[in-house]
């Protein structure tokens, strides 16, 4: 290992790594910033222009892009024609490249970046050199990442050079990285563009946030990662307070209970369960709205997730504290509602301070065997048009103040679902049956169990798409509900109409479904 170009914008680690390679008699080129940071440090660095015999020029767009570099990281060692070519031309080898990009992604995380700001963190001559050494990676060392500076060190001075087994690893990360650059520059430039939502290929990017335990199951290896986006409102943005490590299953639940408790803008508590919720409640204050949660379903909101929209105060926290719950997120907790919750080592707190904010426009995925479906994501609650009665009776203000109130809810629910609801409260919610009598039923008989044999006189019902018999009206009408929200649509629409009437029900059809599965 005889000469090294190193130009790094983050530059953690960098002058120890390259007073290491000095130390070994390995002559450095460096360019820009880098050569400055190096030599003021007191390592002996050349200029990338003595190598080019080219002066860097058009604001440092043009620095590396050049014979004297590229033949140096390219040429087959064991090539002796290549070898030879090298030497007529006067162009030396460059054994080790260290290299990471300009900062693109960090910089268009910002809402408020400009084109022409983001434009020049485009990287030119980076990502041409890391691809050339990765191509060679049996003649050359790329190096991308600074947590790999001492374990290469420690190879060179334990045997004067670096294991093709290493340089292929390295190889492979020069690779990950320029994909998911590149693939971060066009997801960027597409959204500038307006360019269609559906792109005859889709590339995606995600950063490692953790490693975690396991999946959903202690068989299963599992991640989490990041979203490229500018926002920052997403789980992964979540900042942990208290607890221990989260895991596959805390994060999927949580997800379900924050897009629940997004659709809210008044103070509202949302707890989760297997991705479903358990308990909703509206109310004037976070603490009568945690109380309004937890009676809809005390049984399951045991060990389940609880969200909320406003900060979590003291009176909230001894509430909570009475029970185990896996985790509470809020946009914050007052310092004595945190020590409260404290208190107990298995709850895990989080922070997510734009809790409340609008959700991105974006993918939707779902991995089938052998290909992934991508879809819009759902951020519509209504269509345009207003919802409309189709019974004799229109709701009242307060039913129609519920329906909505259940229809948000409902929306969350696996499918088939169906959720009761009554004063900005869950009253019983059925999720994921295989036919839409059954969730009813079982929506009806919880709120039962667990408000009361006249809790729900005078609730309503929400269905995340149509009846396709009167059966869910009659078992509906048997509990005391007053109105149903439903999207309609079905032949047999005017069956379940006819149901309504006959037990004086108001129905109202949205025209629009929300299918979850």
């Amino acid at each position: 290992m005889k000469r090294a170009l190193i130009s790094v914008s983050d530059k953690t680690g960098v002058i120890e790594f390259a007073r290491g390679l000095e130390s070994l008699g390995v002559e450095i080129i460096s360019t820009g910033g880098t050569f400055n940071a190096l030599r003021e440090a007191g390592v002996s660095v050349i200029g990338i222009s003595e190598i080019t015999g080219f002066p860097e020029c058009l604001d440092g767009r043009l620095k590396t892009l050049h014979p004297n570099i590229h033949g140096g990281i390219l040429a087959v060692r064991d090539n002796p024609g290549h070898m030879e070519q090298l030497a007529s031309l006067g162009i030396q080898t460059i054994d080790i490249l260290v290299v990471n990009l300009y900062p693109f992604k960090q910089t268009v995380r910002n809402p408020e970046v400009g084109l022409a700001e983001a434009i020049e963190m485009i990287d030119i001559g980076g990502p041409a050199m890391l691809r050339a050494a990765a191509k060679n990676y049996l003649g050359v060392t790329a190096i991308t990442d600074p947590a790999d500076y001492m374990p290469v060190l420690a190879e060179l001075r334990e045997n004067g050079h670096v294991s093709a087994e290493t340089n292929q690893r390295l190889a492979a990360k020069v690779f990950m990285l320029t994909a998911d650059y590149d693939s971060s520059i066009a997801a960027f430039l597409k959204h500038r563009a307006g360019i269609e939502l559906f792109p005859e290929t889709l590339t995606l990017t995600y950063e490692k946030v953790q490693d975690l335990r396991y999946g959903e199951n202690p068989h299963q290896k599992a991640a989490f990662y990041r979203e490229e986006s500018s926002s920052k409102d997403g789980l992964a943005d979540a900042v942990q307070l208290h607890g221990k490590e989260l895991s596959f299953n805390n994060i999927n639940d949580t997800h379900g209970a924050l897009e629940l408790l997004r659709e809210f803008d008044e103070p509202t508590v949302v707890a989760c369960k297997h991705g479903n919720p358990c308990g909703v409640g509206c109310a004037e204050t976070i603490a009568e709205a945690w109380r309004k949660a937890y009676n809809a379903d005390p049984v399951s909101v045991f060990g389940g997730i609880v969200t909320a929209n406003r900060e979590i105060d003291a009176e909230t926290a001894a509430e909570i504290s009475k029970i185990f719950v896996e985790i509470v997120l809020a946009p914050s907790f007052e310092p004595e509602a945190l020590k409260i919750l404290s208190g107990k080592k298995n709850i895990r707190l989080l922070r997510l301070e734009h809790i409340g904010k609008e959700r991105a426009l974006g993918f939707d995925l779902k991995k089938v065997s052998g290909g992934l479906l991508a879809q819009e994501n759902d951020n519509a609650l209504l269509p345009d048009t207003a919802p409309r009665t189709v019974t004799k009776r229109a709701p009242s203000a307060k039913e129609m103040e519920d329906l909505l109130f259940a229809w948000k809810v409902v929306k969350y629910v696996k499918s088939n679902g169906i959720a009761i609801a009554k004063n900005k409260q869950s009253a019983g919610v059925g999720p994921g049956q295989v036919n839409r009598i059954w969730p009813t039923k079982q929506a009806i008989e919880h709120g039962i169990e667990q408000l009361g044999a006249d809790a729900l006189e005078g609730a309503v019902l929400a269905s995340d798409a149509y009846f396709p018999f009167p059966d869910c009206v009659e078992a509906a009408a048997a509990a005391g509900v007053a109105a149903i929200i439903q999207p309609g649509g079905s032949l047999n629409d005017q069956a379940s109409i006819d149901a309504c009437d006959r037990h004086n029900i108001a129905m109202i059809f949205t025209g629009m479904r929300h299918f979850r599965h």
